[in-house]
């Protein structure tokens, strides 16, 4: 950055030879698309930052989830085993889809399941500026709402300066991540562009479990000295093999803990054979045009239009399908036929949003905001192949084709008020409507009249989201908040198609009422914080623990449930050279009056039980040594114990092989887990290298052996008047399925900037 830029601009001086922009007003002018989303330090919110020097020390090649994983109450899944490929992020306990993302101020969730699927964005962290999650509701925000966390993310500055720069990584699992950065610097006072081609790939810890991710990212700007305009564009192109079957532990002690069932056929002499492509196949391409303008000393305006194109497909060997269920059986002869099938989505997701900041800089914030958005999609099934037709087939030929619509329509005012020195006021309210629309032939049948279901459904949604607070500097290094919010959230499809498949009412709407009491300390040397909450939920969707056919967890309405817990952080640095993090979450997560249906058909209440998936203990600490160019982290993570369903049984029981009693667990057992970073970073400004880091990075150094995702479907009965768990038949070992993470592995990496 030029600080002859720097020094011209605030000594007045308009002079075009120097610069008709500064690189501080270049920041600010860009960073003002997050600024109405984002939580201050007047804020009374839980949240935690992090800047592009902190995603660059740990982007290897993982997904945003785990770079995220030693933030305070985020756990995180990985279906291959080593953070590439199929991922997700919850915190506190809430699945991913109650995580709502923004990228520059612009939804990026997708608008029918409400999740961000982190495959679609390979190496997207490479082109972040700074991420923000604030956990909680958090403040109103564009797209899907937030029901545990909000992940704020902003793309990177335009700098002043060109640039090019390498970045490469390879190890365990033949893991790679190839980068290539560039930027043109500001061009004759006005313009920049600045991008990224990238290139990640990976065999997976499982078997078969691969992973090919090819994406770029390109932004051209427009500077003046109130108004920056920018285009951005980014893709992501992936091809996954498919590993979401998740194996139960019977499988793993015949097979080892990498077995993965997806794709597996037998040939004609019986032999085990696996699909090759048994592949999950997305081009997912986003637009965003992007204007602030600063309006005045005092005001600032934001607005952008997007657009993004998603298309893709996954294909899959079925064993042993009725074919009437794929329209190749019209006289009902029941034949049953290996076949090989696509399923196929091209969806549409475009809109506007924009936000107006008022900051008098002295007593007074104030944000005006909201945004439009609309998603068109269709959902198609194709049989590409069948093993013994009753009659030849088409090729391609369709068995149901089905359309999603939703709007999304929100407007929200927030105000930051100093009643008194030191104590200010937070106020922020939200009106958000939301339309959806499911029309069409399903790709299931009901099986009690032998027809195709088809929905034929319309709903609409309007949400009054309100949230208050007070924040107090009780003095300069003491601060002590208190929020309260309530915040809605509409079913997904995928809620929808769950319960209109199984014969069930329309999912209800999700209501939350969140409590967050904190306090924090800080010093040069040491800060310190602490956050407890309690987060009451009406008709909360939970995960149930089952999965649906194509691997996604299933969730269903509970009528009363609540997380309570308490969030601490910690950080010391007694000298230049070292310094100390840390961080736990203590939680309690219980559903009310849980009720599971018997095998005689009768209802049972279970009373109160623990949430699946929502462990009581996290806690992270970060060693970090830093000396003349050479860095050192030790990273340990513990995470506690985790139910796969929400009736608080550890196990059910089934006979084993030998007809012996045997009781099958359904946890995710507690793990503790270590990692280590090795850096050096050096400059050698006589070759034209600015500088360049080299490293490795040790992962699971003690090789823990555990589990970061499962499911579970047990049945239920009674004996001797208690409710036990059973398997759904005798000899029934596979009602609990594991995702195993990696054992020790390694990525050695390296960095290069010119």
């Amino acid at each position: 950055m030029r600080k002859i830029f720097m020094m011209t601009v605030w000594c007045a001086s308009l002079s075009l030879q120097a610069a008709e922009l500064d690189t501080l007003k270049s920041v600010e002018l860009q960073e003002v698309e997050v600024k109405a989303t984002r939580a201050t330090k007047k804020t009374p919110m839980a949240f935690t930052n992090m800047d592009k020097e902190q995603l660059k020390a740990v982007n290897f090649g993982q997904d945003i989830p785990f770079l995220l994983s030693l933030t305070p109450s985020v756990t995180m899944t990985s279906d291959a085993g080593n953070g590439i490929g199929y991922t997700s992020l919850r915190v506190r306990g809430t699945d991913p889809s109650r995580i709502n993302i923004t990228a520059n101020g612009i939804p990026m969730n997708d608008a029918e399941s409400a999740q961000l699927y982190w495959v679609n964005m390979g190496d997207f962290a490479s082109s972040v500026q700074s991420m923000q999650i604030q956990r909680g509701v958090g403040t109103s925000t564009n797209g899907a709402g937030a029901f545990g966390a909000t992940l704020n993310m902003q793309t990177e500055n335009i700098g002043m300066e060109p640039y090019f720069g390498v970045d490469l990584s390879g190890g365990s699992y033949y893991s790679h991540k190839e980068t290539l950065r560039f930027g043109t610097g500001l061009m004759k006072g006005h313009w920049g562009i600045q991008g990224r081609l990238s290139n990640i790939g990976s065999k997976g810890y499982l078997d078969r479990a691969s992973t090919k991710l090819n994406s770029y990212f390109v932004q051209a700007g427009w500077f003046g000295d109130n108004t920056v305009v920018k285009f951005i564009t980014f893709n992501g192109v992936e091809e996954t093999y498919h590993a979401w079957n998740y194996t139960s532990k019977y499988e793993q002690s015949l097979y080892g803990r990498t077995y993965n069932s997806c794709g597996e056929y037998y040939d004609a002499d019986g032999n085990t054979r696996y699909y090759d492509d048994q592949t999950d196949n997305y081009h997912q391409q986003n637009y965003q045009l992007i204007w602030n303008q600063r309006l005045g000393q005092v005001l600032s305006l934001n607005a952008a239009l997007h657009y993004t194109k998603g298309k893709g497909y996954y294909e899959e060997y079925k064993r042993k399908r009725t074919l009437f269920e794929y329209e190749l059986d019209p006289q009902m002869t029941w034949a049953v036929s290996d076949l090989v099938r696509q399923k196929k989505m091209d969806n549409d997701f475009y809109g506007a949003v924009a936000s107006l900041v008022y900051d008098n800089h002295e007593n007074l914030q104030a944000t005006f905001g909201g945004g439009w958005n609309k998603y068109e999609g269709d959902h198609f099934g194709l049989v590409k192949w069948v093993k013994a037709p009753v009659t030849p087939i088409q090729p391609n030929s369709p068995y149901y084709f089905d359309k999603t619509k939703k709007t999304d329509f929100n407007v929200y005012g927030k105000v930051t008020y100093d009643l008194l020195s030191g104590l200010n006021a937070f106020v922020d309210l939200q009106y958000r409507h939301v339309g959806i629309k499911m029309d069409g032939p399903t790709d299931e049948i009901d099986w009690d009249i032998y027809e195709r279901i088809v929905y034929d459904m319309k709903q609409s949604y309007d949400f009054f989201n309100p949230k208050f607070g007070l924040n107090y500097d009780i003095t300069p290094n003491h601060k002590a908040y208190i929020s309260y919010a309530i915040a809605h959230k509409e079913p997904t499809r995928n809620n929808f198609q769950n319960n209109l498949n199984a014969a069930m009412e329309l999912p209800k709407a999700e209501r939350l009422n969140d409590l967050e009491v904190g306090y924090k300390y800080q010093s040069k040397v040491f800060s310190a914080g602490a956050n407890l909450y309690w987060m009451d939920y009406k008709d909360q969707f939970v995960l149930t623990g089952e999965i649906d056919k194509i691997g996604e967890a299933i969730t269903r309405n509970v009528d009363k449930s609540y997380r309570l817990g308490v969030e601490l952080e910690a950080a010391v640095k007694p000298v230049d050279w070292f310094r100390w993090d840390i961080n736990a979450t203590w939680s309690k997560n219980r559903v009310k009056g849980i009720t599971v249906v018997l095998d005689d058909g009768n209802v049972a209440d279970l009373g109160d039980q623990p949430l699946a998936f929502s462990p009581d203990w996290i806690a992270n600490n970060i060693f970090t040594f830093n000396y003349k160019g050479m860095k050192a982290s030790i990273q340990s993570q513990y995470v506690s114990k985790q139910y796969l369903t929400n009736t608080g049984f550890e196990s059910y029981r089934t006979l084993d092989d030998n007809d012996k009693p045997v009781d099958v667990g359904m946890m995710l057992d507690g793990h503790f887990t270590t990692n280590i970073d090795l850096s050096y970073n050096f400059k050698l400004p006589k070759l034209g290298l600015k500088d360049a880091t080299i490293g490795v990075t040790l992962y699971n150094l003690f090789s823990a052996e555990y589990d970061n995702n499962g499911w579970a479907a047990p049945a239920y009965t009674k004996e001797n008047g208690n409710v036990v768990a059973t398997g759904q038949g005798t000899h029934d070992l596979y009602e609990a399925g594991f995702a195993p993470s990696a054992p020790f592995n390694v990525m050695a990496h390296l960095s290069v900037n010119f």
